[in-house]
């Protein structure tokens, strides 16, 4: 069963609520931005294991890593948006349909 966005927003928050009481202070968006960076980063690596680009095998599970490290990503973006006010599902939609529009324009 899965979540609509909203829920997966407030499933994110408290645990950024959480982290925030362990670490006595909330990110702001320079600790959000540096730590949306390095988990691109370790997304980044992910990609080069499952292309085969390094040299080495991994013995991670490749798939299950590729795919916590695009949800980490995810919820850093999450994270900026709530610390500058944006509704993130709205924005989503918006820049879809400005997408549709564009294509539309093409006849595409």
């Amino acid at each position: 069963m899965g979540m609509t966005f909203s829920e997966m927003q407030k499933m994110y928050r408290n645990i950024v609520g959480r982290f925030n009481q362990i670490e006595q202070r909330d990110w702001q968006a320079a600790g959000a931005m540096i730590e949306l960076t390095k988990q691109v980063g370790e997304l980044a690596k992910q990609v080069m294991l499952k292309e085969q680009y390094y040299a080495f095998q991994s013995d991670e599970n490749v798939d299950e890593k590729l795919g916590n490290e695009m949800a980490d990503v995810i919820a850093q973006v999450m994270r900026l948006a709530d610390y500058y006010g944006i509704d993130l599902e709205a924005a989503f939609i918006e820049a879809r349909e400005d997408e549709d529009r564009y294509l539309k324009s093409r006849h595409v």
